[in-house]
């Protein structure tokens, strides 16, 4: 049985903005106040595990432990079959470049070693969103949305952001990067695991 979100107040464990409004946005029907990871001077935690699920629970009981507020954290990137799941949990460090991410040496790279690797056509890949929902008693709830599709070149398109320009969702003909951002936000890993996350917890 899940636990239902019964509180007035919700910490978003993100010091990305665009992800903060998304929520506040997605919450605002329940009642439910947003505060995000920076108004409240969080540092970001370690990630120091080898998958998302791993990896969003660190951030989501970190900032519980830091504020005492019940905490809403995400751990999503692109996992590519032909590179045994890479880039995986490293899909932004992949883009690392010392002066930012560059999303476009990333993608070259998922490229040339899907090339290296002579990997076989469609070259199937998912893109992976987890939901940890976290409580001052140390409960979690735990949301996976998937979106599957594949692997294309040249990267089309300037929606979206990171790798979108080189993924097309199954039973697509564009990449996310040519689509427009609703019809990308219907059918987006984001958006799979927050509806499983509102339905279970929220309405």
């Amino acid at each position: 049985m899940m636990r239902r979100f019964e509180g007035t107040r919700l910490l978003v464990a993100t010091h990305n903005a665009g992800k903060l409004e998304e929520m506040r946005a997605l919450l605002a029907p329940y009642g439910v106040e947003v505060v995000g990871a920076a108004e409240m001077s969080l540092p970001e935690p370690a990630e120091t595990e080898d998958n998302f699920v791993g990896n969003a629970r660190i951030k989501a009981h970190a900032a519980v432990a830091a504020t005492g507020l019940p905490a809403l954290s995400d751990d999503s990137g692109i996992s590519v079959d032909a590179l045994d799941g890479a880039p995986g949990v490293y899909t932004a460090d992949w883009a690392e470049t010392g002066n930012g991410r560059d999303f476009a040496i990333a993608m070259e790279r998922t490229w040339q070693e899907l090339e290296a690797r002579d990997a076989p056509s469609p070259r199937s890949a998912q893109f992976r969103c987890t939901l940890v929902l976290a409580w001052p008693d140390g409960h979690d709830e735990v949301f996976e949305g998937v979106l599957p599709g594949q692997v294309v070149w040249p990267p089309r398109g300037a929606e979206g952001h990171g790798y979108d320009p080189i993924f097309m969702p199954d039973g697509h003909k564009i990449t996310l990067g040519e689509m427009e951002p609703e019809a990308k936000n219907a059918i987006s890993h984001r958006a799979v695991a927050v509806a499983k996350l509102l339905e279970a917890c929220f309405a």
